[in-house]
């Protein structure tokens, strides 16, 4: 390296993935805010120790990125920086499903950074895991990355129609605009800021099937039981 080099080639290819997940960072002002948080030349060493503090300083002018950052996404742009790869998280393994299998169940998305968790930014995430959730079982049937939706025009809207095919996507954020253009899509989203495993918040959708709420009943096209007393009122 010589004493012009102020970057090496592997530490910019960190830079760059960490700012792809920071919805509508600015990669070139990330880059030189991180500069000055880190000192120059930027290596792998320095970016080794960087820490979600760190960005959560750099991130807090207005012209490196927009102020509603989530720190889900934060996370994900420090384990970036640091170098961790796909390899390195465990992604799971889907199961075998042909449409038909689980008869009256719901495809659900959910945005996940790491393993199989429910702790992604719809805007942000680097993959969806898609289930299919029935009464009787929770089958994870694919996961699907979203760099396809990195060159998008919109980002949000190439999103949505990456899950299309889901009723409900789960998220630890999402955005008011981005939450529009997904219910664009006739996908619900729903916010769980608590995150954590990903069956675990299923398996809480699944317990409510048989007596959904409004929301969930107009998915499934069923009574809401929380109605149906009135409606057994009014025949009486």
């Amino acid at each position: 390296m010589t004493s012009a080099t102020v970057i090496t080639k592997i530490a910019a290819l960190r830079i760059a993935q960490a700012a792809r997940v920071l919805a509508d960072v600015n990669a070139g002002a990330f880059a030189a805010k991180l500069g000055e948080q880190i000192g120059l030349p930027i290596t792998e060493e320095k970016l080794a120790k960087v820490t979600v503090a760190d960005i959560k300083l750099i991130l807090s002018g207005e012209e490196t990125v927009d102020p509603d950052v989530d720190s889900a996404s934060i996370k994900l742009a420090v384990r970036h920086l640091w170098g961790a790869s796909e390899e390195d998280e465990n992604l799971p393994k889907p199961a075998k499903y042909a449409e038909g299998d689980m008869p009256g169940s719901l495809r659900v998305a959910v945005a996940s950074n790491t393993e199989e968790n429910l702790d992604g930014h719809f805007g942000s995430c680097p993959r969806f895991l898609i289930y299919q959730v029935g009464r009787s079982e929770i089958r994870l049937i694919d996961v699907r990355s979203t760099a396809i939706s990195d060159d998008a025009e919109d980002k949000n809207v190439a999103r949505a129609n990456l899950i299309k095919d889901c009723q409900i996507v789960y998220v630890q954020s999402i955005g008011g605009p981005a939450a529009a253009k997904a219910v664009r899509a006739n996908i619900h989203p729903v916010k769980a800021p608590e995150g954590g495993k990903a069956n675990i918040a299923l398996q809480r959708l699944q317990a409510v099937l048989d007596a959904p709420p409004p929301w969930l009943a107009k998915i499934l096209g069923v009574e809401a039981k929380s109605l149906s007393r009135f409606t057994d009122t009014e025949e009486e």
